[in-house]
């Protein structure tokens, strides 16, 4: 019985020292990039958890764990995303309450 490693947590990776430094002279992404990127891996989850239901239900699987580690995976990931988003708009709001 062969037991794979567990991948798929490529939305999240380290953030190096020195890489958003402007002085830099490498082009990495900007923030609406990353953004963007995360939110297309989040979407990539969903889907891929809807086909793989799909799957079940039709009967072209029976592999029901890889159905439910997807799910709870896409699951995982909106719940991650709704987090930050939250945390983005509280401090867009404490941002507009500032006195100037």
């Amino acid at each position: 019985m062969a037991v794979n490693s567990v991948s798929g947590f490529n939305a999240i990776s380290p953030i190096g020292i020195g890489k958003n430094d402007p002085k830099t002279n490498d082009q990495g992404l900007n923030f609406a990039d990353m953004l963007n990127n995360a939110l297309n891996n989040v979407n990539d989850l969903q889907l891929q958890s809807e086909q793989l239901g799909d799957d079940l239900a039709t009967g072209k699987t029976d592999n029901i764990h890889e159905v439910l580690i997807a799910t709870e995976k896409a699951d995982i990931s909106l719940q991650l995303t709704m987090q930050i988003r939250n945390k983005l708009m509280d401090a867009y709001s404490e941002i507009m309450r500032m006195q100037i």
